[in-house]
Order: structure tokens, then C-alpha cells, then sequence
């Protein structure tokens, strides 16, 4: 069995999470030499899985009627705070990415609130619950690895250091990340992204003029090449994950499984998303006084390097896989039943 795999972010900016998904799945698939996988023009296959929303999605699978595979990683409420303009965008984008998950046979709802979000758009498809791919032994920290970071960024070894990765947009709460820094002037502060779709991102001007007024404390990596991320994660010591929306972020677990307590923003996406428990702050100020506690507190610190093991255990990569190469042998065995070789 042969799978196609589909993603347009290879042929963008690639600072972003649907494409560090898109990779992570494909590497997934290659794995193991049970199935045969070609990417986006190397060829075609038997089963076809798109990442992306755009014209090749489209094209690539046009001859796979009743063999298409989607992974649903935008919705609707992904363009708040995203997009400039966007409640004047949203009645477009909810018609059209009712047309993009209909396209496809099979959705794969990546959360529980994505499964929500196809079926309220009222979607003719399937849909399956498989949660992001994550190879989480690729960001295992190590001393070398921290070494290399903190030279790369600039920083002391006997600095205590808090991360923040994201696309440099309102949506990912950079600006409430500044705050933060702002209030805990002892501690180093990286925000590590930048702005793929640069101006159409909403509030560019807002937010560069509070980057240009940021306190010392805090820099600003811009975009960075995907390879590189180990090392920005490995030279951290916390990840505040700020976002006020989101699907099955990568970032997080990426930190989690790099040996760190991340702090996540409080909301309703992560309550149905994680098994787990997790460690949240519903304000700014419950964002700065935890970061002070694991500054300060080496039980609490110890504590969530705890709840960060735990909580990558959901992401097996190996269980995803099952699930996943399950599926392709479905819709594939439908499609031969349907149309047996003597016809």
C-alpha cells in the first residue's frame, strides 16, 4: 500500500505548526517499512492525506474520489486574532473550509473541539479522533544541546530562562508574554517566531511597536529553521505558553518532552484535549506569580518536570501510527471492493 501525502507548506514559509506537523508525519510513516509513502509531486499512490487547504490540495486529489484523508488543523476560530479584519473573513472562511473537509472522505479531528468545529460547519465526511504525531524523543535535552542553544541566543549559563513559541500575533498571546517579562526583570525571556503570512498577520503594527519598547530582559528570535528547535528548547528552563487558541499544539509537548514545566493559558481547548493534568494560568498575573514559583521553588520546579513527563505519554508515536496506517488499509480495502481489479 502506497499513501500519498499532501502539504503546500513546503512550498511556503515553513515557521509554523502545520508544517513542523506535516514533517513529523511523514518521517512517522517512514519509519517502518510496512507501507510505501510519496510526498506532495514524487508520484501517487493508493490512499491520499492532505495537510493543507489550498489549489494543490485540491488538484492532488482529484483521482482519489473515496480514498481522501484530511487532517483538520485549522477551523474557524483559528483566524481570531490571526487575520486583520477577520469577522469580515469569517463567513467566507466557514463556507469554505466546510468545502475542504467535505472534499475529503475521512477528517481527522487532531482534538475534540476540531471534532466539534467540522460537525457544527455541518461537513459531509467521516471523522476520526488521532491527535498530532510527535516524535518526542527528537527533543530530548541534552547537555550538549543546551550548550549549543544558549550560545546561539546570547545567554549565561546562570540564567533562568522562559520560553515562548508561537507566530509573533495576537492569537499566541506574545503580547501578554512581554508582560510577563516586564514584571520578572530577573529572568531572561526568548520568544522564538516570527510572521510567515508578515502582513497579513493581525495587529502587526500593535505589536511591533511593543516589541520595540520590550524590556531588556526579553528577545526575540524571529523565524528559525525547524532543526534548530531542539537546541532553543534544550538552553530553557520553563515554556509559558500563552495562546488563547488552539487545536493540538505541538510547541507544548516539543518543551515537555525537552524536560521543562510549560504553563499553559487556562481554556476550554486543553480540558477535553489533555488526559492528563497540566499546569495553567487563566491571567497574566497568575502567569507571572507561577513563573516566580518555579524560579524560586525547586519542589514546584520538580513538580512540573513530573507533569511534563506525563503528559507527552498521550502523544505515543507508535499507537498514532497503528491508528493511522489502520485507516489507509480501510479506506484502501473500500476502494477495492468497490472497484475489484477484473473490472
Amino acid at each position: 500500500m502506497k499513501v500519498h501525502v499532501v502539504s503546500e507548506t513546503q512550498y511556503m514559509v515553513k515557521g509554523n505548526g502545520v508544517h513542523t506537523a506535516f514533517i513529523d508525519h511523514v518521517e512517522l510513516l517512514k519509519s517502518k517499512n510496512d507501507i510505501e509513502i510519496v510526498v506532495n509531486n514524487e508520484g501517487t499512490g493508493d490512499v491520499f492525506h492532505g495537510h493543507t487547504y489550498g489549489p494543490l490540495y485540491f488538484l492532488k486529489g482529484l483521482g482519489y474520489k473515496n480514498r481522501r484523508i484530511h487532517t483538520v488543523h485549522v477551523i474557524p476560530d483559528s483566524i481570531k486574532g490571526s487575520l486583520p479584519f477577520w469577522p469580515v473573513f469569517m463567513p467566507f472562511v466557514r463556507w469554505y473550509l466546510k468545502q475542504v473537509y467535505s472534499y475529503a472522505e475521512v477528517c481527522i479531528a487532531i482534538s475534540p473541539m476540531v471534532e466539534t468545529a467540522i460537525k457544527e460547519l455541518g461537513a459531509k465526511t467521516e471523522i476520526v479522533r488521532i491527535p498530532n504525531p510527535i516524535n518526542t524523543d527528537k527533543w530530548i535535552r541534552t547537555a550538549e544541546n543546551r550548550k549549543k542553544g544558549r550560545e546561539l541566543l546570547g545567554l549565561n549559563d546562570d540564567e533562568f530562562v522562559v520560553l515562548g513559541v508561537g507566530q509573533l500575533q495576537a492569537r499566541k498571546g506574545v503580547e501578554d508574554f512581554m508582560d510577563v517579562a516586564a514584571a520578572i526583570p530577573q529572568a531572561r525571556f526568548v520568544w522564538a517566531g516570527g510572521r510567515p503570512f508578515k502582513a497579513m498577520t493581525e495587529g502587526i503594527s500593535r505589536i511591533d511597536a511593543r516589541i520595540e519598547t520590550a524590556p531588556g530582559n526579553i528577545q526575540f528570535t524571529g523565524m528559525l529553521e525547524l532543526d534548530l528547535m531542539p537546541l532553543i528548547y534544550a538552553a530553557a528552563d520553563v515554556m509559558l505558553f500563552t495562546s488563547y487558541q488552539e487545536n493540538c499544539p505541538l510547541a507544548p509537548i516539543e518543551a515537555a518532552a525537552c524536560g521543562m514545566p510549560v504553563v499553559f493559558r487556562d481554556i476550554e481547548e486543553y480540558k477535553s484535549l489533555y488526559d492528563y493534568t497540566y499546569l495553567k494560568a487563566a491571567t497574566t498575573n497568575e502567569f507571572i506569580e507561577m513563573t516566580k514559583q518555579l524560579m524560586t521553588d525547586k519542589t514546584i520546579y520538580s513538580n512540573g518536570l513530573q507533569v511534563s513527563k506525563q503528559l507527552i505519554t498521550q502523544f505515543d508515536k507508535d499507537k498514532i501510527r497503528e491508528k493511522l496506517v489502520s485507516l489507509y488499509a480501510r479506506l484502501n480495502e473500500q476502494v477495492s471492493n468497490l472497484y475489484p481489479s477484473w473490472m
